[in-house]
């Protein structure tokens, strides 16, 4: 092989080519057409070889084949095809690296590295159905913080259906939900749901995400933000269900006095 050759070849490597591609390719460029046998005697190959690389270069459309066996030949095309080749391929990297760079957050926040707690990200509405759909696989009675005016305004038809499919599966639920008109209306149905509800007063402890803790999962849904969030982690799932069980308590000290206040008639 000349030095030219040589260094064409080392070229060709260099921009993705193997090494037998570049020495059939530079072959056949010399040769102008030839069949397998001939080719890849030329390129310094076994015929069969012959054969698995000329079907690469022809389905890469650097070369072509001509007329039908037992006259079967190659024939190369234009070299400047090349750059066309890897145009297209850097068009492609760019669209990979781009969805990677969607996807790879992702895969992160499910990489299960010793006992590092998972966390899995949901957008959109859609998404948020998706960690709500995650709470049917509770094992144990749901600890919740929950606004019942945000949930249903924003998803009217799925609720419902949601706390009967809950209760059908048997998975009751105890919710901290500030007193609105939806969550005085929502509470005529918690036996039917499996719920025990109490009321903290809105005017000061009103808010609109909604937490979940469950197993060893602890799960926020975003409403205003449209985002859902599942951490998946025995320690931190054990802290919140302490800190609930403080919250709970106080929780029905409140309850128990706007239950009271609404009881008790007006000075006049």
């Amino acid at each position: 092989m000349s030095k030219t050759n040589k260094d064409l070849k080392t070229g060709m490597i260099d921009i993705g080519f193997s090494e037998k591609e570049a020495n059939v390719y530079l072959a056949l460029l010399e040769l102008g057409k030839g069949t397998v046998s001939a080719t890849a005697r030329a390129a310094g190959i076994n015929r069969t070889t012959g054969y698995n690389v000329l079907d690469s270069l022809v389905s890469k459309g650097l070369i072509r084949v001509s007329g039908k066996e037992p006259k079967q030949e190659y024939v190369t095309e234009s070299p400047t095809l090349i750059i066309s080749l890897l145009k297209e391929r850097a068009k492609k990297s760019q669209e990979q690296l781009k969805n990677a760079t969607k996807i790879v957050p992702q895969l992160k926040s499910i990489h299960n590295v010793g006992n590092r707690p998972k966390v899995k990200f949901y957008e959109g509405e859609a998404g948020l159905i998706d960690v709500y759909e995650d709470t049917l696989t509770a094992k144990e009675t749901i600890r919740a913080y929950a606004t019942v005016d945000v949930v249903h305004n924003t998803l009217p038809d799925y609720f419902p259906k949601y706390y009967k499919r809950r209760a059908s599966k048997k998975i009751a639920i105890r919710a901290i939900i500030p007193k609105t008109e939806a969550s005085i209306e929502r509470i005529k149905h918690d036996k039917a749901e499996l719920r025990t509800t109490c009321l903290i007063p809105s005017d000061e402890f009103y808010f609109s995400p909604e937490i979940n803790i469950y197993d060893n999962k602890v799960m926020i849904a975003s409403w205003r933000e449209k985002l859902g969030i599942i951490i998946e982690s025995e320690e931190i799932a054990d802290a919140m269900k302490k800190i609930y069980e403080l919250s709970w308590e106080e929780a029905k000290r409140l309850d128990k006095k706007l239950k009271t206040n609404r009881k008790t008639p007006k000075m006049v």
